[in-house]
């Protein structure tokens, strides 16, 4: 715990918190990111403490603001997730990011949102639930033969399935919550994945992510590599861009992930305003960035 008077949480699960015995292989971007941002809010005076978001509420006493860090479970357990988040705010802590923030975040249905305020996005249909015949109709729908099935509530690449027309699902499968299919992007695997990381709307830094040959998902625990990167201007205009797209103010943190059409277009593939990995390795200002605006918002 922490000696310094004024004190906010960093939200963390089971699988991330350290010491736990069932920590995940990625779970040392926890500790990067709590090493990164500790020390930035003690030049503020104000001590962090690891929670376990599903903690006793009895934990978070004293708690004057929670950041929602590494709480990598709770797409499994959307309703309890979000009542915790609501039951913090009404005790008067002030919850990074909100929780009408992450409502509107969690699923990601809300590209289509984008969409229609003129983001370019990768094209998708969105199934409750799919079988081998929406695979089929993917592929004469797009016109490709490759695509990818994803979770509209998921996070690091958990349950997703790529299929091609040579390779299609077998027939008794099926993918049984709200799904997304698009196809699959040839930049993924060429070039890879930019994020560009923004706190209170202030561009911070970009990386460049790639996925190991012969693989398309980019996240470490399949290998993936990142790269610091200084983007082009039009680069970071698109994801700015995107950011003044939000239905509210830009929030203390977010990540916009995006990848580069067929077209040469930036398409954005989702806006990580949860709890995004903030990669503190490669913009070292992260941590006096994000505790200026904590310090802010606790007064």
């Amino acid at each position: 715990m922490s000696g310094l008077p004024v004190r906010v949480g960093f939200l963390a699960c089971e699988t991330t918190l350290p010491g736990s015995p069932i920590r995940r292989s990625d779970a040392f971007e926890h500790d990067l990111q709590v090493a990164a941002l500790a020390p930035a809010l003690a030049a503020h005076g104000i001590g962090m403490v690891e929670l376990d978001w599903v903690g006793p509420l009895e934990s978070f006493t004293g708690i004057e603001l929670v950041m929602i860090g590494t709480s990598w479970n709770y797409q499994d357990r959307q309703e309890e997730f979000l009542t915790r988040l609501d039951t913090l705010a009404a005790r008067g802590i002030v919850v990074c990011n909100p929780p009408e923030v992450v409502r509107w975040n969690i699923g990601k249905a809300y590209l289509r949102e984008l969409a229609e305020a003129g983001a370019v996005t990768i094209p998708t249909l969105w199934p409750d639930a799919a079988g081998p015949e929406d695979i089929a109709r993917a592929f004469d729908h797009f016109g490709c033969d490759r695509v990818v099935i994803k979770r509209q509530v998921g996070a690091g690449a958990m349950g997703q399935e790529m299929f091609s027309r040579a390779a299609p699902p077998a027939a008794g499968w099926r993918f049984d919550r709200p799904a997304m299919i698009q196809p699959l992007q040839h930049a993924i695997r060429e070039e890879g994945e930019y994020s560009f990381l923004f706190f209170d709307g202030a561009f911070s830094h970009a990386i460049l992510k790639q996925a190991q040959p012969g693989e398309y998902r980019i996240q470490s625990m399949y290998g993936g590599s990142e790269l610091a990167i200084t983007p082009e201007a039009g680069q970071v205009a698109a994801a700015a861009d995107v950011i003044a797209k939000l239905p509210f103010p830009a929030p203390l943190y977010a990540r916009v992930d995006m990848l580069r059409l067929d077209d040469g277009r930036m398409a954005v593939i989702e806006v990580e305003m949860i709890e995004p990995y903030l990669y503190p390795e490669q913009g070292p200002q992260m941590g006096e960035m994000l505790a200026n605006g904590i310090a802010q918002r606790i007064g």
